[in-house]
Formats: structure tokens, C-alpha cells, sequence
């Protein structure tokens, strides 16, 4: 992979209680990887207006890999399912596009397409979730940096197939010794999966030590 050309701006230069750190730049890989590096991820508003904004929360969503709460309900479902990993991995950004509304795009057809380009270098994976028929219905996908995923949309079209694919991949990084699941902003859905909030300062703190050979 080539060098990033983008600087990022100086952590004490980024607004204390904004979200948006700055606009611009591309999603060549090399940007894209460098931004994930320095605590950042790309979102752009449409793609009639591609405009990347590059976002770093101030109060970061992180989801513990030994506090997941797995309910009774996900145990009974993860049952019924079947996980596979990378195996259509441009068909689960589809199912994550598709649930958003006309009113807030962000995974467009050039993001699709920059990041079925890192999928295809090794860098972006997905794990999938499929019901008895073989028919993918639910997953998630991110980006993995050493040890640290940078969860970034999941789906479902059947009870429970998203939560399944991250009691998944949960066990994933906990069996490769991973320490960092990253999940962009708090929501309430997030939180009642165990997710914690945590200041920007100790996310990259965290984020520092996970991506480090």
C-alpha cells in the first residue's frame, strides 16, 4: 500500500466537543487505513455531493469483548443461523446501505466500492449471517488494523442475524487476542449490547496500543 498524502490535523488542534474534525482528502486506501490510524473515519452526506467529512466522536462507542450481553433470545437464535466470514462480504455493505434513509446516505456507491477494494487487500472483512436455506440474512463489516476492528454498519432481515454476527465476531477477536472494537457513536441499541462510552482521549489511548505490530 502506498504512503497516506494527507496530514492530519494535531489531536490538540481537533474541537473539544465537536464530533467533525475536518473535510476533504480521498478514499484512497492508504487515507482511509491512515484515518483509522489517527482515530478518524470517513462519512460523505450523498453522492451528489461527495464531500467527505472526517468524523472522531468526542464520547467514542466501545463494545468490551468480555461485556457483550448475549440474551436468551440471541443464544436460541445463533442456533438457528449460520456464520461465514468473507464470503460476500460487497453483499453485506449492500444489506447496511439498504437500511438507510433517503435523508441520511452514507454508504454510497463510491464507498462500496473503496472499501470492497480494502476487502480485497486484506484490510476490510465481513462476517455474514445466513439462515437454513443459505440465504444471508444479516452481518456486519469493518476494518482490521493488528488488534483492532473498526466496526462500521451491520444489517438484519431476520430476528436476532445482526446481533449473531457480532456474538461472532466477538469470539473472533477474543480468540485472536484482539483488544479494540470500535463502534463509532453511542446509541441506545449499542449500549443494551454492553457497549461503553469512553472519552476521545482514551480511545486513542486504547487505539494507539491496539494497532501496534
Amino acid at each position: 500500500m502506498t504512503e497516506c498524502d494527507f496530514a492530519w490535523p494535531e489531536v490538540s488542534q481537533w474541537p473539544e466537543q465537536d464530533d467533525l474534525i475536518g473535510q476533504g482528502a480521498n478514499l484512497a486506501p492508504a487515507t482511509i487505513i491512515d484515518g483509522y490510524r489517527h482515530g478518524l473515519f470517513a462519512m460523505e452526506r450523498s453522492s451528489d455531493h461527495p464531500v467527505l467529512f472526517w468524523w472522531s466522536p468526542a464520547e467514542r462507542c466501545v463494545i468490551p469483548l468480555d461485556g457483550l450481553r448475549v440474551t436468551r433470545s440471541m443464544r436460541s437464535s445463533a442456533r438457528r443461523y449460520h456464520i461465514r466470514v468473507n464470503t460476500c462480504f460487497e453483499r453485506v455493505m449492500l444489506g447496511c446501505a439498504a437500511r438507510e434513509d433517503e435523508n441520511n446516505v452514507w454508504i454510497t456507491p463510491r464507498f462500496i466500492d473503496q472499501y470492497t477494494e480494502l476487502h480485497e487487500m486484506g484490510w476490510a472483512h465481513s462476517v455474514e449471517t445466513f439462515n437454513d436455506d443459505g440465504v444471508l440474512v444479516g452481518g456486519l463489516y469493518g476494518v482490521r488494523i493488528n488488534k483492532f476492528f473498526a466496526g462500521e454498519s451491520m444489517f438484519h432481515l431476520s430476528r436476532d442475524a445482526s446481533k449473531v454476527a457480532l456474538m461472532a465476531l466477538v469470539d473472533i477477536m477474543r480468540s485472536a487476542r484482539m483488544t479494540l472494537l470500535d463502534a463509532q457513536w453511542p446509541t441506545p441499541h449499542l449500549e443494551s449490547l454492553g457497549g461503553k462510552v469512553v472519552p476521545r482521549g482514551d480511545y486513542l489511548t486504547r487505539l494507539a496500543t491496539a494497532i501496534t505490530p
